[in-house]
């Protein structure tokens, strides 16, 4: 049920303004009051954010000041009311500030997700929370031969944090941020500092990298010591290792650190969701690296002593520039999820380090971190490969759209069934080449413009088919190999038509209000099903139409209170099992049919109004019983 409020923050001057919204969760949990003092540090998840506990405060608490503090998730500042992140949408261009549903608290993801309704948005600034402003934006082109990095898909990975949804940073090859030059206040030319990020420990990867730290001020490799950055991957620079990592590790140019020079089989590594990864150096001589559960305990001390002895690391020689997700040289292979971040001028104590620790802690951080998660879903096809799109997660316009072995962790994989038919993913619609309706013409990936060829609907057969072509998705003669190019060819309902949207869709009905869940995506037995304003974001509208002819969402399926048959009889969600309550055919008249029944799904005298409890009603062909599977 949306019946959950929020008042919307304001947008920057010049900055497009979101429309009025319906949120989808309740005010921020009650205040709690925290000194600065370790005990009262330890706060319970979901606690609201209090003044003078946040990290920066902390930090700044203990003489060493946050020179730069960015988050997609909450204000690391107790005073700060600001914006946290910019997105961009895909389908105009448009932009707007996401900020805080209170000073000192966590984001209006709300606010993102009524802007980036029915398309795509990327995140295209991530604001620094200082007076520094020493604010983070794609990374052009370096010296690693990449070319300019993109930003982040904003609605890729949402997690609860303090109570509340939140989105983080979904970091995929190609996707990268950076301050260009020397950000203020960072240091530079073997200064102390100190940084910590929280991050996924299970969307990881090897490649070259996965950083939050201080970088080169230009994106090149000017030697040794010149990088300072926290890194989390499963990249042993140096064997040997212990384990399969993650680990966390020094990235100081030419070098992932663990230990002095390079090797250290005491980091067994941190694998937990949420990563707590912090860093610091004196830049002279001793740095160290620390890593602990975000959600959970304490942190421990992977390594505190000597610089690494080979030439350049003693002292550093940093420039003061500022990289997320990538190399100093803008090497942006790698995988990873980020959620916050700071760097502080000087060398912290252990102390505040665990104060910052508990804090984190005190969030409550809670989701899956490895796979994309909201609305979205995989296509499985012929032979349980995926629809896929080629050139690993970049989705220019014209790329093509083909079978590959399924990666949960693949965002171009991850596809939202939209309610008007159409089938997005990294921002573009699954298109059919020249808008074609001939037999063998090849599909592909281009922006969503609502032309016939980005319609899919999904057969009881298994299909999908193009209505305007009257053609369905199609593998060439059944094959399955890894990129076989998809294409339309004549429904015959073979192997190779075989294509499941494992997401569900959205199904229009009366006054083109979408068929929803109360209660915002819990969904419990019996929990009320009705008509809400369409929200590509929400989960409990994204249906499944399972080979059984029930309808699933939440893990549950659109149910006949009572197994009932009467006119007027409810719908709700329920356990799956099979009964007759539970079967929903589609008409030609529009119409959803139960047969056990012989009633249609119905809006009560035609209502359109959020919150219309749907029913069974007499099946007579009314605008109140159209309901479209898509």
């Amino acid at each position: 049920m949306r019946t959950e409020r929020y008042v919307t923050g304001g947008s920057a001057p010049g900055v497009v303004a979101p429309p009025a919204l319906r949120l989808r969760r309740v005010l921020l949990a009650a205040a709690a009051t925290f000194g600065l003092v370790l005990g009262a540090l330890i706060g319970l998840p979901g606690i609201s954010q209090a003044a003078g506990s946040l990290p920066c405060d902390i930090y700044g608490a203990a003489g060493t000041p946050c020179v730069a503090a960015h988050s997609t998730v909450r204000a690391l500042i107790s005073s700060y009311g600001g914006p946290l992140y910019r997105v961009t949408r895909a389908s105009d261009g448009a932009s707007t500030d996401i900020g805080l549903l209170a000073a000192g608290g966590y984001a209006n993801a709300a606010q993102q997700d009524t802007f980036c309704g029915n398309t795509s948005c990327r995140i295209t600034k991530i604001y620094d929370q200082t007076s520094r402003h020493n604010d983070l934006t794609p990374g052009p082109a370096g010296t690693a031969g990449m070319g300019a990095d993109r930003g982040a898909d904003a609605s890729e990975i949402a997690v609860t944090a303090g109570g509340h949804k939140v989105y983080g940073v979904w970091v995929s090859p190609g996707v990268g941020y950076r301050y260009t030059g020397a950000a203020s206040g960072v240091a530079v030319n073997g200064q102390p500092e100190g940084a910590y990020m929280v991050a996924s420990g299970t969307h990881v990867g090897a490649d070259c990298c996965f950083d939050y730290g201080n970088a080169e001020s230009t994106p090149a490799d000017t030697g040794n010591g010149h990088m300072d950055a926290v890194s989390i991957a499963t990249t042993c620079y140096f064997p040997p290792c212990t384990g399969s990592g993650p680990w966390i590790e020094a990235d100081m140019e030419n070098g992932m650190f663990q230990g002095n020079n390079g090797s250290n089989t005491a980091n067994a590594g941190n694998s937990s969701p949420f990563v707590t990864a912090v860093l610091k150096n004196n830049g002279q001589t001793t740095y160290a690296l620390k890593g602990g559960n975000s959600q959970s305990g304490a942190l421990t001390t992977w390594w505190n002593g000597s610089l690494p002895t080979r030439g350049g690391y003693m002292p550093m020689h940093q420039e003061g520039g500022i990289i997320l997700g990538t190399g100093g040289d803008n090497s942006n292979w790698n995988k990873g999820t980020f959620f916050e971040g700071v760097m502080v001028s000087g060398y912290p104590t252990d102390a505040a380090e665990n104060a910052v620790q508990a804090n984190v802690v005190s969030v409550g951080y809670s989701g899956e971190t490895n796979v994309p998660n909201g609305p979205q879903g995989t296509i499985t096809g012929p032979g349980g490969k995926c629809v896929d799109v080629a050139a690993d997660d970049t989705g220019i316009n014209g790329t093509a759209v083909q079978l590959w072995d399924c990666q949960s962790w693949a965002e171009d994989q991850h596809w939202t069934h939209n309610a008007d038919s159409s089938l997005a993913t990294l921002g573009r619609c699954l298109d059919i080449n020249g808008n074609g309706t001939a037999n063998g013409t090849q599909v592909e990936l281009w922006d969503c413009n609502g032309v016939g060829g980005q319609k899919w609907v999904q057969q009881s057969d298994g299909s999908l088919r193009n209505p305007q072509s009257g053609r369905c998705l199609d593998s060439p003669s059944g094959a399955t190999g890894n990129g076989t190019r998809l294409q339309i060819y004549d429904c015959n309902g073979s192997a190779a038509q075989k294509f499941t949207v494992n997401g569900g869709a959205p199904v229009p009905g009366p006054g083109g209000k979408c068929v929803d869940v109360a209660a915002d995506d819990t969904g419990i037995n019996g929990t009320a099903v009705q008509l809400w304003d369409c929200q590509s974001w929400a989960v409990d509208q994204h249906w499944t139409h399972n080979a059984d002819s029930s309808l699933a969402t939440l893990g549950r399926c659109l149910d006949i209170n009572g197994n009932g048959t009467a006119n007027g009889t409810q719908v709700e969600l329920w356990d799956c099992n099979g009964v007759g309550g539970q079967k929903w055919v589609q008409q030609s008249d529009g119409s959803l049919l139960n047969p056990q029944s012989g009633r249609c799904l119905d809006s009560p005298s035609g209502a359109t109004g959020n919150g219309t409890r749907l029913q069974i009603y007499d099946c007579n062909g009314s605008a109140a019983q159209k309901f479209t599977l898509s």
